[in-house]
């Protein structure tokens, strides 16, 4: 079997494909078809933060499997409630309430739909940030900013604003008697890694506290630990609404929005048939004990600052900017950043993009600083 042209026949084309065939991971370590090895500087978009073939989560897996592997929410279950449990004790301040879901774009529909809900009907304004990024389902895709991903869909779900990210003047010229929530990334992850301004983000929460608005935190990438503490927005804000996905269950795909009392949501107004499921709610039990009993947080800030020191002493003329925060970095260039991609794929290094120019760095925190210092020799090589 040719799997490229297997999945070029039958696979609905909308996913920009690289010429490689990945079959196997483990730990920071990708290989492909022909055995070659690559280390991982993309973690699935996020996704894989505990690497790959972590035994801990397999077995769990597998255990829960044989036990129980699905149940609808009608019915109580002794793992969701586990979960939630967990979730609520390592929320940021107040979150207490928990919905579970499938993906982080149904993380943030869940957050647009209770903020309105919660509001009411006469408010139906969300202000977002140019460059932000929330998903692609008709809700969120309304809240991203980029309009190369509205064309084919217009018109868009209307009441989203726009605003310049880090800008207080705008924020306070976009809030209206009607707007419902702000949703903000501290980290824009898509939209060039570009990392929040603390005074902006305690303006926003004044601002919507003073005036009965919700904030909403998008975390679906930076949750976790990728950013050097557990949410980002601990180094910022506490939200009234948190949306998670990527790395809460070790690789199985999950989200969970994490809400304060004060969200009302009517009974049946929003389920999901799969969300809060035991499978994945054993894995992301799983994965949570390992990220807090190995402390990856920490891990993430320590080794995402000697990345990033080392980058800077970088002296490539290509460079133009360096900037993340923990071990979600970009390294901005002065011209487009696709061929460099690719030379870093043949020195066996996948990394990501973040916008033509920029070149996004998301490894497993379970990367080592000697994988680290391959990273850094390769991009040196390929820059200079």
């Amino acid at each position: 079997m040719n799997i490229r042209d297997v999945e070029d026949q039958h696979e609905v084309d909308v996913y920009p494909r690289r010429d490689v065939v990945l079959v196997r991971g483990y730990g920071s370590k990708l290989y492909d078809e022909n055995g070659k090895e690559y280390i991982d500087c993309a973690s699935n978009i996020g996704v894989s933060l505990l690497g790959h073939g972590n035994p801990i989560i397999a077995q769990t897996l597998h255990d829960q499997y044989l036990t129980l592997a699905n149940c609808y929410s009608m019915f109580y279950n002794d793992i969701r409630a586990k979960l939630v449990e967990k979730l609520a004790s390592i929320a940021p301040s107040g979150l207490s309430r928990v919905f579970l879901c499938n993906s982080g774009t149904e993380a943030v529909e869940a957050a647009l739909k209770f903020a309105r809900s919660t509001t009411g009907k006469n408010r139906t304004g969300i202000v977002c940030a140019i460059r932000g990024f929330h998903g692609k389902t008709m809700g969120s895709l309304a809240a991203t900013w980029d309009p190369k991903y509205h064309e084919p869909f217009l018109p868009m779900l209307q009441g989203f604003t726009h605003i310049p990210f880090n800008n207080i003047e705008k924020l306070q010229e976009a809030v209206m008697e009607n707007t419902s929530a702000v949703l903000l990334e501290v980290v824009q992850g898509e939209g060039g890694v570009r990392v929040g301004d603390k005074q902006f983000f305690q303006e926003v929460r004044r601002l919507c506290t003073e005036r009965g608005i919700l904030l909403i935190i998008d975390e679906v990438q930076t949750g976790f630990g990728r950013t050097g503490t557990l949410w980002a927005c601990e180094q910022y804000v506490t939200p009234d609404i948190l949306c998670c996905a990527k790395a809460i269950a070790g690789g199985v795909p999950m989200g969970a929005v994490l809400c304060s009392d004060k969200i009302h949501v009517p009974k049946r107004s929003h389920t999901s048939t799969f969300g809060g499921n035991p499978l994945a709610c054993a894995a992301a039990l799983a994965s949570i004990n390992i990220i807090q009993r190995e402390r990856l947080p920490a891990r993430a800030a320590t080794l995402g600052e000697y990345l990033q020191k080392n980058l800077k002493e970088i002296n490539s003329p290509r460079i133009k900017e360096i900037r993340g925060l923990g071990l979600m970095i970009g390294i901005e260039l002065q011209e487009k950043a696709d061929p460099y991609v690719k030379m870093l794929m043949d020195k066996g290094i996948i990394v990501l993009m973040a916008g033509p120019n920029m070149i996004r760095l998301l490894p497993p925190l379970v990367i080592t600083k000697e994988e680290i210092d391959t990273v850094i020799h390769a991009l040196n090589e390929v820059l200079c």
